[in-house]
């Protein structure tokens, strides 16, 4: 069963993928084009020419983008779709689909939200080039704080719905994730490398389409794994066989 869920979880992820990339597209590419403007105006005034890319641009912005976009939706997805088998009907009662709601939400909020709020999304030309593997080991370092965050909490609800009812443990449970995320952000350094007279509003808006693209790929896997399995669990030959 937990081959099934893979497969159907790494399907998920690379249509997921697309819905990002088209997202992506639309929203982020214009805020990554005034970005690299900002940079090449930066090269000019220093009187110097811009780093030439070992990938022409246009490379970048269609088969790289896609590529890396689908490798990582496959990957996120079939990650996933183990997770989906380790606690569906474990954890709660609920069906395929809230199941794989509250995980997707989960993982988004574990994976990128966490980090996210702390160290958010750059675009090009902001960011120090000599302190790009301390960002992101401090990057990876914040996405196992959010899994830590979200895996204690659902240990906190489950122990505590009984003695205190389901609102109030969940409660607990959300109080106590937050504060174990609070608590790191506090310990851990900081990170603004935004050069000045960078237009804040640009900044702004690549990061809410970061944002955006992070929230439509896990929104659509967690809504098509969720609909993949409801489906297959509801069809006759299902039924048949679990009976």
């Amino acid at each position: 069963m937990a081959r099934t869920y893979l497969v159907r979880g790494m399907f998920a992820g690379l249509l997921a993928a697309l819905c990002a990339i088209a997202f992506a597209k639309v929203v982020a590419e214009p805020q990554i084009a005034r970005a690299e403007r900002f940079e090449h105006q930066l090269d000019v005034q220093r009187h110097r020419a811009g780093d030439t890319a070992l990938v022409p641009r246009d490379i970048q912005d269609t088969l790289g983008l896609g590529t890396g976009f689908a490798v990582v939706g496959v990957a996120l997805g079939g990650l996933y779709g183990l997770a989906f088998a380790a606690v569906y009907r474990r954890l709660t009662g609920a069906g395929a689909q809230a199941t794989a709601a509250f995980l997707a939400a989960g993982a988004f909020a574990a994976i990128f939200l966490v980090p996210f709020l702390k160290y958010p999304a750059n675009p090009p030309s902001v960011g120090n080039p000599d302190t790009i593997g301390q960002r992101t080991a401090l990057h990876f370092l914040l996405i196992a704080v959010g899994l830590i965050a979200v895996g204690l909490a659902v240990i906190v609800q489950r122990g505590n719905a009984a003695r205190f009812g389901t609102w109030n443990a969940t409660l607990l449970a959300i109080g106590t994730g937050v504060a174990v995320v609070a608590f790191s952000y506090i310990v851990m350094p900081g990170a603004n490398e935004v050069p000045i007279g960078f237009p804040p509003t640009v900044l702004w808006k690549f990061r809410l389409a970061s944002l955006g693209t992070q929230l439509v790929l896990w929104a659509c896997i967690g809504v098509l794994f969720g609909a993949l399995t409801n489906r297959r669990e509801s069809s006759p030959m299902s039924i048949q066989t679990s009976i």
